[in-house]
C-alpha cells in the first residue's frame, strides 16, 4: 500500500495515457509513408478465398483528417480536464465541485419553498400536510435505506415510529441527531462481568427487567453482576438517554431478543454509526425531515390558518 503513498500511480496513468496517444500518432504517420507497389490491376497482390483480392486504393482524406482532429482534441482536452494522473486541468473541473454547483443551484430553487417551514415550530409542522408530504420524500431519499420504509427499522436500526429513544425524542434532539449524526458504542463487557457463566446469569436477569422469559434463579444470581453494566444502563437498567445507553426494561430490543442475543452482546459489544446529514441536507430541510420523524410518534396540532 505504500505505492499509493507517492506521486508514482499519477506519473504512470499519465505516461501510459502520454504514450496512448502519440502512438496513435505515430501509427498515422508510418501508414502515411508507407508505399506498396501496386501490380498491373491495381491490386496489392493479397487474394483470399481465390478471388478475393485487396485494392491498393488510398485512405479516403476525410478519415485521415478525422484521426488527427481526434488526437488534436485529446491533447486539448487533457489540458483542460482532469486525465493526466494528479493533474487537475486548467479548468479545475470535477465531479465534486460539479456535484457542489448543482447542490447550490438546487437548495437556491428550493429555499422560498422551505421558507415557509423554518420559523415554524415541529408542532405546528406535523399538522401541515404539505410540510409532511415534503418531510415524507426526505425520508424515503436519505432514512428509509436503513430505518425502512415505514421508519419502522429491523435488526440493528432503530424504530422510529415507537416512543423509545436512544439519544431522546424531542424535536431539538431528533434535529441534533439528523445534523450530527450518532455514534453507539457498547464495549465487550465478559471480562468486567465475571465468567462464562456470570455472563449468562447477567443475560437472564437483563431479561427479568422487561419480564422476558427467564431463568429466575439465574437472574438473582447475576444482579450483583450487572453492576458492570449499570454505569451506562443506570442501577435500575432504564439506561441513560446522554450517552445512548437503551432502556433495558421496555422488552425493546435493538440487536436481538433472548438468552443468546444479549450473551453475544456482553461478550462482543457493538458499534452502530448513523451518519449526519449536515452538508448532505440544508437546516431548513432537517427541521422538516426532523418534524416529519418526530410526528411519526406524536399526534400532530392543528395547523394555524
Amino acid at each position: 500500500m505504500s505505492d499509493f503513498n507517492t506521486n508514482f500511480w499519477s506519473v504512470y496513468v499519465a505516461g501510459l495515457t502520454v504514450i496512448g496517444i502519440l502512438a496513435c500518432l505515430l501509427l498515422l504517420w508510418i501508414t502515411a509513408r508507407k508505399k506498396v507497389v501496386p501490380q498491373a490491376d491495381n491490386t496489392t497482390g493479397h487474394v483470399w478465398d481465390d478471388d478475393l483480392r485487396e485494392m491498393n486504393n488510398p485512405m479516403p482524406r476525410w478519415w485521415m483528417w478525422l484521426f488527427v482532429f481526434t488526437i488534436v482534441f485529446g491533447l486539448l482536452y487533457l489540458v483542460a480536464y482532469p486525465g493526466l494522473g494528479s493533474y487537475q486541468g486548467e479548468l479545475k473541473w470535477s465531479t465534486r465541485g460539479e456535484y457542489d454547483t448543482d447542490m447550490d443551484k438546487a437548495a437556491k430553487e428550493l429555499a422560498p419553498l422551505y421558507a415557509q417551514f423554518t420559523a415554524r415550530k415541529t408542532e405546528e409542522l406535523v399538522g401541515d400536510a404539505n410540510a409532511m408530504a415534503i418531510g415524507e420524500r426526505l425520508f424515503m431519499n436519505n432514512c428509509a435505506q436503513c430505518h425502512g420504509s415505514d421508519a419502522r427499522g429491523t435488526k440493528g436500526f432503530p424504530n422510529l415510529a415507537d416512543a423509545d429513544w436512544l439519544h431522546g425524542g424531542t424535536p431539538d434532539k431528533i434535529k441534533e441527531t439528523v445534523t450530527g449524526g450518532r455514534r453507539g458504542q457498547m464495549p465487550p463487557m465478559a471480562a468486567a462481568v465475571g465468567t462464562p457463566d456470570d455472563v449468562k446469569n447477567v443475560a437472564n436477569y437483563v431479561l427479568s427487567l422487561s419480564n422476558s422469559p427467564h431463568d429466575s434463579l439465574r437472574a438473582q444470581l447475576g444482579k450483583a453482576k450487572f453492576t458492570a453494566c449499570a454505569a451506562c444502563h443506570g442501577i435500575d437498567g432504564k439506561g441513560n438517554q446522554a450517552v445512548g445507553a437503551p432502556n433495558l426494561t421496555d422488552d425493546i430490543w435493538l440487536h436481538g431478543w433472548g438468552e443468546q442475543a444479549i450473551i453475544n452482546m456482553v461478550n462482543n459489544g457493538k458499534v452502530n454509526e448513523m451518519p449526519a446529514q449536515q452538508g448532505k441536507l440544508t437546516d431548513a430541510q432537517i427541521h422538516v425531515l426532523a418534524s416529519y420523524v418526530w410526528g411519526l410518534s406524536n399526534k400532530p396540532t392543528a395547523a394555524k390558518p
